[in-house]
Order: structure tokens, then C-alpha cells, then sequence
């Protein structure tokens, strides 16, 4: 699945490809904010992408990719 992490005062948004279902990621986001700690996730690759959640300006979750065809890079 594809997260989309916008970070204040970043021009670029982190897209990170994960393996985690929604529900995962969603607890994942309210955990860190809900801390004040960092929000953690590791892409399909295993490398990890750590965004403190005082910075996090918003995510966006997009649907599972189940059944894909043809080459990810």
C-alpha cells in the first residue's frame, strides 16, 4: 500500500510502499501523535522512514495493492 507523508516546512511530500494494511498504518499515525513520539514505517524493501509527529502535517493512505501486474521497482 502507498503512504503519502506531508512534512511542515519539506516542499516534497515521503511516499513510502508498505506491506502494513490500513487499520496497521492508521494506529501507527494515532500511537505517534497521540505520544508526541515519531511515526515509523518500513517500505517493502525493509528500510525504515522515521518522521517525527510534531512534523507530520498530514498522511494519506491509499488502498492495498493486492493483485499487481507487471514490475515494481
Amino acid at each position: 500500500m502507498e503512504v503519502k507523508i506531508g512534512v511542515q516546512f519539506a516542499a516534497r511530500e515521503l511516499v513510502v510502499d508498505t506491506d502494513e494494511n490500513t487499520e496497521t498504518v492508521e494506529k501507527l499515525v494515532a500511537d505517534a501523535v497521540g505520544n508526541g513520539g515519531v511515526l515509523t514505517l518500513v517500505d517493502h524493501r525493509g528500510r525504515r522512514v522515521i518522521v517525527p509527529a510534531e512534523k507530520l502535517a498530514y498522511v494519506e493512505i491509499g488502498k492495498e495493492t493486492t493483485g499487481q501486474v507487471g514490475f515494481r521497482s
